[in-house]
């Protein structure tokens, strides 16, 4: 892993900042309903058992698409 100082290799980290990455790209999927709310990211990175969703095709492919508006949830407001 060359994302990852050298000192931490050997150590649990490197789950860790695959973990990390693998929620990140789940952030940014093409269709905002594959997108997972900030309540589930914060699950996720809480979690040390938890199954990660399978990512579907990345944001930024190199193909077309038209981006669809995003209507706000009520459990996504800020209070």
């Amino acid at each position: 892993m060359e994302l990852i100082d050298e000192h931490l290799v050997g150590s649990s980290v490197p789950a860790e900042v695959l973990k990390c990455i693998q929620i990140g790209l789940l952030c940014v999927q093409v269709d905002p309903a594959n997108r997972p709310t900030m309540t589930t990211v914060v699950s996720m990175l809480e979690s040390d058992s938890i199954t990660l969703p399978i990512l579907a095709e990345p944001t930024f492919y190199g193909g077309h698409f038209v981006a669809k508006p995003i209507q706000p949830n009520s459990s996504d407001k800020i209070h």
